[in-house]
């Protein structure tokens, strides 16, 4: 009995490390998809009106938001993926607190770099479906109804690469304090 409780003991371990590699693993690859999926939808969003004889265009290059969303998308997609490929190089070997810590400050910036264009481009995106009275902007997401859908598609999926690094981040603290058995 007690050479069972033994054996069982010592599979948890790396039991738990299969499934918290496996989880990270998961999670890098949503983030990379989610990123790369936010900048293909915001790089090809444009949309062309006529209102009475005038020609109105309305495309992302206009918006520096919106360049900042796909540029840092792009940039966080690239990361995650060379972080992907650490993590299957190095994180099946070992646990050593210290590659964690790594990936703690790598999920860290990376959330931080995702964040600040997903803010950006929720306010301008707010703008442009609500207007400002105040200042005298009008709304324009009432004629580019397209160009408006893809801008919140793509945002939204900026979001979900936030939320899921956020997980990262937060997993990868715990697990770089935890210490080597």
């Amino acid at each position: 009995m007690a050479d069972i409780e033994t054996k069982f003991s010592q599979n948890q371990p790396l039991k738990t490390q299969k499934k918290f590699v496996g989880a990270q693993i998961l999670l890098r690859i949503v983030v990379i998809a989610a990123s790369f999926a936010s900048t293909w939808l915001m790089l090809t969003n444009k949309q062309t009106i006529d209102i009475g004889g005038f020609v109105l265009d309305a495309n992302y290059s206009y918006s520096p938001e919106f360049k900042f969303l796909s540029y840092a998308n792009i940039v966080v997609g690239a990361f995650s993926f060379l972080s992907l490929l650490f993590l299957v190089l190095v994180g099946r070997r070992s646990s050593n607190p210290t590659y964690y810590f790594i990936l703690f400050l790598h999920d860290l910036a990376l959330m931080s770099l995702v964040l600040g264009g997903c803010a950006a481009a929720t306010v301008i995106g707010s703008l442009g479906k609500y207007g400002n009275s105040h200042t005298g902007w009008m709304q324009i997401c009432d004629h580019f109804g397209k160009f408006c859908k893809r801008a919140t598609t793509s945002v939204t999926f900026s979001y979900l690469s936030l939320v899921c690094l956020l997980i990262l981040t937060i997993t990868s603290a715990s697990k770089s304090r935890q210490i080597q058995v």
